[in-house]
C-alpha cells in the first residue's frame, strides 16, 4: 500500500502553514479589504477551487478549509507519488498541483453555465465571474498559491521517514483514494437530498434559474452511487493481484458525468488505467505459453 501516513502528515502541515498564513492575512486586511488591490486580497491558497484568502468566519471554517484539503492532498499525492513523473518530490508535488487546478478548472466550466462571461459565486468558493484583468490576476494567484502548497508538500514528504511497503497491484492506492472521496462526497449530498425530501414532503423542484446546477447536484445521488460502488469493486479486485481496468474507468467517467464528483472519477479512471498494467512479477503471456 502507499505511505498514506507520510502523505497525509506532510499535507496537514502544509495546511497548518497555510492556515496560520490565511490568519494573518485577514487579521490584516479584514477590516479595510479595499487598502490593497483586489487581486492581492483575493490572492487564493487552495487547491480544489479558488477560494478568498480572507474568506473565513471562524476558527472552524479555516481548519476545514486547510487542513481537510490538507488530509486529501497528501493522500492523492501519496496514492500516485510513483506515478508522477520526475524525481524530486517537490517536482511532483507541483505536478499534482497543477493536475488538480486543471481539474478544478474543468469541474468549474462544466458546472457553472455560460462561464466565464455569465459566472457566478456560490458562497465564495468557487471563482467565476466576468473574465477581466483582476479576475485573471485572481486566477492566476490562486494558480501559483496552489502549485506552491504542492511544492511545500513534496518538500516536507523527503523530511519525513518513509515505510517499508509490500508490492501491489499498481494504480490500487490511487482507486482506493478515488472511491474513499466519492464516497463521502456522495454520503453528504444524499444526506441533504433526504433532507429535503423530508421536510418537502417530496423531491423538491429545480429551480428554473439554477436548473443546471440542481440537476448535477441531484445527478449525485442517483449516479454517484453506481460510480463509487464500481470504483471500490475495481479496487477489490486490484486486491486480488487483478486488472481493475474496466470498473474502475467505468466508475470514474460515471463519477465525472456529476461534475460534482470529478476529482474522485478522474482518480478512478487514473487507477483503473495503472491498474490494467502488468506487475513486474507478472508472468507474460508469451512466457506462460511457453
Amino acid at each position: 500500500m502507499a505511505d498514506f501516513g507520510r502523505g497525509i502528515k506532510a499535507g496537514v502541515i502544509t495546511g497548518i502553514v497555510y492556515m496560520v498564513i490565511a490568519g494573518i492575512l485577514g487579521t490584516i486586511y479584514q477590516n479595510n479589504p479595499f487598502s490593497v488591490p483586489h487581486f492581492i486580497y483575493g490572492t487564493g491558497l487552495t487547491l480544489f477551487t479558488w477560494r478568498s484568502l480572507t474568506d473565513f468566519s471562524s476558527v472552524t471554517n479555516l481548519l476545514f478549509q486547510y487542513i481537510y484539503r490538507g488530509i486529501v492532498f497528501g493522500a492523492v499525492f501519496a496514492a500516485m507519488h510513483s506515478f508522477l513523473p520526475g524525481t524530486a518530490s517537490v517536482k511532483k508535488g507541483v505536478v499534482l498541483s497543477a493536475f488538480l487546478c486543471i481539474v478544478a478548472l474543468v469541474g468549474a466550466i462544466y458546472t457553472t453555465p455560460g462561464w466565464p462571461t455569465d459566472g457566478w459565486i456560490p458562497d465564495g468558493a468557487y471563482y467565476s465571474g466576468t473574465l477581466n484583468l483582476s479576475s485573471i490576476s485572481l486566477a492566476l494567484a490562486g494558480i501559483i498559491s496552489a502549485l506552491i502548497f504542492g511544492a511545500l508538500t513534496g518538500f516536507l514528504w523527503d523530511r519525513f521517514r518513509g515505510k517499508e511497503l509490500t508490492e501491489e497491484r499498481k494504480g490500487r492506492s490511487i482507486l482506493l483514494v478515488g472511491f474513499i472521496l466519492g464516497l463521502a462526497i456522495w454520503v453528504v449530498l444524499a444526506v441533504t437530498f433526504l433532507l429535503a425530501v423530508v421536510i418537502n414532503r417530496g423531491i423538491p423542484a429545480i429551480q428554473p434559474e439554477f436548473w443546471w446546477s440542481e440537476m448535477l447536484l441531484m445527478s449525485v445521488v442517483f449516479l454517484g452511487l453506481p460510480g463509487w460502488v464500481l470504483t471500490r469493486a475495481a479496487w477489490r479486485k486490484t486486491r486480488r493481484g487483478e486488472s481493475g481496468l474496466g470498473l474502475g474507468v467505468a466508475g470514474g467517467v460515471i463519477m465525472a458525468l456529476t461534475g460534482i464528483m470529478l476529482l474522485p472519477g478522474a482518480l478512478a479512471i487514473t487507477g483503473g488505467v495503472f491498474s490494467g498494467r502488468k506487475t513486474a512479477d507478472e508472468p507474460s503471456a508469451a512466457s506462460i505459453e511457453q
